[in-house]
């Protein structure tokens, strides 16, 4: 199995998301098969994809227009992630709708005659978004909603006269809100003082219920419905762990949804009429982009898996029988070479159980190099799904190992907080008892652990490397954070807002910020390190690679950094990663 290189694996094409077309006959779905993310179709009896959309650009997302073949669909500008929407006509024309590249703009549905489309964006202000309404016809533009937050467009009511609103305060916590098309006017559904996240919505028959994943008052996601009149909030089913990708039926008789164990997916069927729970079985990995089929026979999702890239699949609701319906990612050559992780856990500093993915090669009586792969977020969670990088490394003989250190998500309110401002560096401090959890192994060689991240994943790969320098025999930091008070000063506004809520404000926390920022201890760092930045993106400025590499170049310390002039905030275009991929390998060597 040696001598296989890396680019077989940076080949693997995937699904994205996808909708059922008019007649659910044929499957849309987005998928990098050209190297850029275009919108493809299937028409499942003939298995061969076909493209329909052609742009120069990635495709970040498309919907369809109700009762057409047209698609709405959104596009930015080499990563700026400032989204502009366009019709997507089955002529294959392409019509502009937003044609505003220096804002924001986050779709919000179509009206259900099809007439009218609904987004938010900040083109009032930069750290807001207000609310519009485009008809689809004249393509005029009507702002509706304006207020200096943060909204967003969850789902038009059923009837076209109302808007169900989000609110976000935070990442994690929201309100939910009816906005009256007819007068304007906004009724706050949930209350303000409750700090809790609201997603996945769905309105019953009748429109005056609606059910939705939810954690009030609890430590996790569960089935919830509220009656939007009266504001009656009524659990329908909990579990000890976040229930995810909430979805209904046509007849609105039957929901289904996923359970994240421990970052493993996991299928269930509530029945309504008789309260009855069924569960199917999946390959290890994660579920998104659940449907029902509009024949109601099928529940169709994107599986993407460590070894199990992803495709669409599909469970037989008489049989509950799972089966595979594309073969977007299908390569023979890597068929038995990819590998599926462990879940274990370790004790840190003050007892806590740090749940991690633990991936090792099948030799035996050998001293293994490490990766240690930190998500980004912090609120987010490294789950078993297909990276090529770390793929390769594992049939190289790398051990690679994801840790979910505190702060990360899928464990409960409790431990996402535990990392909250002044209390960041204990996340950090998770990974030196990482390091002594390795050492009990005797396949690994505690001389050769690397650190590898993306975003917040770059800051702890940086903070690590700075203030326990002494762990680390190499780095990669990609778009990562190298101080919080620069990136909290530059990074978009209307951002910045939500970030605030997980790190502090420059004006409360600046001092703590400067004892901590890997930026101030830069003359710390031993291991060689390797910095990527796409210099368009967003949210992480790319002064935040530049600044701690200008600091390493000027005391001769061994930095490799690579800009990627046509990429934001992620590394898309296939181009870009076969240059990223192929020279982290070679660093890591």
């Amino acid at each position: 199995m040696v001598g296989l290189s890396i680019d077989p694996y940076l080949h693997v094409r995937t699904v994205k998301s996808f909708e059922y077309g008019r007649n659910g006959n044929n499957i849309s779905f987005i998928s990098d098969y050209t190297g850029v993310p275009q919108v493809w179709e299937v028409r499942p009896e003939d298995g061969w994809p076909y493209q329909v959309s052609f742009a120069q650009e990635g495709v970040t997302f498309f919907s369809y227009v109700p009762g057409t073949s047209d698609r709405i669909i959104g596009m930015d500008n080499d990563g700026d992630e400032r989204v502009q929407l366009y019709l997507l006509k089955t002529t294959g024309e392409l019509v502009a709708l937003t044609n505003s590249p220096e804002h924001v703009h986050m779709y919000g549905g179509s009206s259900p005659d099809g007439k009218w489309i609904a987004w938010s964006s900040n083109r009032r202000n930069p750290a807001f978004f207000d609310i519009y309404l485009q008809n689809l016809n004249t393509l005029k533009i009507h702002l509706v909603f304006a207020q200096n937050d943060i909204f967003s467009v969850v789902r038009w009511f059923p009837d076209g006269k109302a808007l169900l609103v989000r609110k976000t305060h935070s990442p994690l916590y929201h309100d939910l809100g009816t906005l009256s098309l007819l007068t304007g006017e906004m009724e706050w559904i949930t209350e303000h003082e409750v700090q809790a996240g609201y997603k996945n919505i769905h309105f019953n028959k009748d429109g005056d219920h609606i059910y939705l994943l939810s954690n009030k008052h609890r430590e996790f996601f569960g089935i919830a419905f509220i009656h939007i009149e009266t504001k009656d909030f009524t659990w329908l089913e909990c579990g000890a762990w976040d229930f995810e990708n909430l979805t209904m039926n046509k007849e609105k008789n039957k929901l289904a949804f996923t359970i994240n164990e421990g970052g493993i997916s996991k299928g269930r069927i509530l029945d309504l009429n008789r309260s009855k729970i069924d569960s199917w079985e999946s390959p290890m990995g994660v579920i998104a982009n659940l449907r029902f089929s509009p024949d109601n026979k099928k529940l169709t999702y994107v599986l993407n898996g460590s070894a199990h890239p992803s495709d669409i699949w599909e469970v037989d609701l008489e049989t509950l029988q799972a089966k595979r319906l594309t073969y977007v990612s299908r390569t023979p050559i890597l068929h038995q070479r990819l590998f599926e992780p462990t879940i274990i856990s370790y004790p840190s500093f003050d007892e806590l159980s740090i749940p991690a993915f633990y991936y090792k090669p099948t030799l035996k009586n050998v001293k293994f190099p490490v990766l240690v792969y930190m998500h980004g977020g912090p609120e987010s969670q490294s789950r078993p799904v297909y990276n090529p990088l770390l793929q390769y490394l594992l049939n190289i003989g790398y051990v690679v190992i994801a840790p979910n250190i505190r702060g990360s998500t899928g464990y409960g309110k409790t431990y996402t907080h535990l990392d909250d401002v002044r209390k960041r560096m204990d996340a950090v401090k998770d990974l030196v008892y990482l390091v002594k959890w390795l050492e009990s192994d005797s396949n690994v060689d505690v001389d050769k652990i690397a650190i590898m991240g993306g975003s917040y994943g770059g800051f702890i790969v940086l903070a690590a490397l700075t203030h326990y320098p002494k762990l680390w025999a190499a780095g990669v930091d990609i778009v990562g954070i190298s101080s919080l008070r620069t990136f909290l000063a530059t990074t978009s506004p209307w951002r910045r807002k939500l970030r605030e809520a997980e790190y502090g404000t420059i004006e409360k926390d600046g001092e703590f910020f400067d004892k901590i920022d890997p930026l101030h201890y830069a003359d710390n760092i031993k291991a060689p390190l390797m910095v990527l930045h796409g210099a368009n993106d967003p949210r992480v400025p790319i002064e935040e690679s530049e600044q701690i590499v200008n600091k390493l170049i000027q005391r001769n310390h061994p930095v490799i950094y690579l800009r990627f002039e046509d990429e934001g905030h992620s590394i898309i275009k296939l181009k870009n990663k076969l240059i990223a991929y192929t020279k982290i390998a070679e660093f890591l060597k």
